[in-house]
């Protein structure tokens, strides 16, 4: 059984459990002592990153997991890509100052802006969303024509094509954003009148596309996903990226060395607000109730 921890004890900044601020000059390294018991680190805007957290909590019961929401400053989908890089920088600063030996980027709207300068300015492995979503859709599909749905800010990115691509260039992509769908798993309508006309608002054209292949970018869309299921039919497979992304991490980890082989994990949880909503929210996401969480100051 997994232990829950309100906050490691782990060395802190300067400035206690603060961030630096400012994107200029590399982001702090990873201690020293990093290794395979060390934890991983893993942010988002708020709590739709659970999603990836319990897939990785099932995935990998051993490892110890640390989890940053930004909830002072959610959502990212509707913010400038300078404005999400400049988060997610400080959301990973932070992380690293903890000593982990992983980041994982589980906000799909800062895997899009940010992932290249993190992946480049960290000696750690670093893992985002969008890869991991994209090589499973390639994989699925079977008439080349593949749908995202995402946030205004991720699908404004192109990320998602450009990764499609990258797998094959004879992709036919289509692309929608749909902002609502995010409040509405936040508030746990999942499966009601509202949802499902909002679903069906969003996605009947692109069923009409002809797409075998629906990648959910956006990490609190596999909470719809039933309603989502529901408007594209049986014959359109719906690739979750929280559960890819927790493949990609097992794997990583595994290519570098860095599985932790006995003992049991751990997760802790920090917020940049207070954290009360985090908590009755976050159990939607969890699949079980998250028990406390540690306010940072930014």
């Amino acid at each position: 059984m997994r232990t829950a921890v309100g906050a490691k004890s782990s060395r802190r900044s300067p400035n206690g459990n603060r961030p630096p601020h400012g994107t200029r000059g590399a982001i702090g390294r990873a201690a020293n002592d990093t290794g395979a018991a060390a934890a991983i680190g893993i942010f988002d805007s708020g709590v739709g990153g659970l999603t990836v957290m319990h897939c990785m909590m099932d995935a990998l019961p051993r490892e110890h997991l640390i989890y940053l929401g930004d909830t002072a400053r959610y959502p990212y989908g509707t913010k400038s890509a300078e404005t999400v890089r400049r988060y997610s920088i400080e959301n990973a600063e932070f992380l690293v100052d903890k000593g982990i030996k992983m980041l994982v980027v589980a906000c799909n709207t800062s895997a899009a802006a940010a992932l290249d300068v993190l992946s480049e300015r960290l000696d750690i492995p670093v893992v985002g969303v969008i890869e991991p979503g994209a090589s499973a859709a390639v994989e699925r599909t079977r008439n080349r024509k593949v749908g995202v749905i995402a946030t205004e800010g991720t699908i404004a990115s192109g990320a998602y094509t450009r990764a499609l691509k990258q797998l094959d260039p004879e992709l036919e992509i289509y692309t929608r954003a749909c902002p609502l769908f995010v409040p509405l798993a936040e508030e746990g309508w999942v499966d009601n009148e509202v949802t499902r006309n909002t679903a069906a608002l969003y996605l009947t054209s692109l069923k009409r596309s002809g797409i075998d292949t629906l990648v959910l970018g956006c990490t609190h869309y596999p909470l719809l996903a039933g309603v989502i299921g529901e408007v594209m039919g049986n014959k359109v497979r719906l690739v979750d990226s929280a559960r890819t992304t927790a493949d990609s991490v097992t794997a990583t980890l595994a290519q570098h060395g860095l599985l932790r082989r006995s003992g049991i994990g751990s997760v802790s949880f920090f917020v940049t607000d207070v954290p009360d909503r985090f908590t009755k929210v976050g159990a939607r996401f969890m699949g079980q109730r998250v028990e406390s969480a540690v306010r940072i100051e930014r």
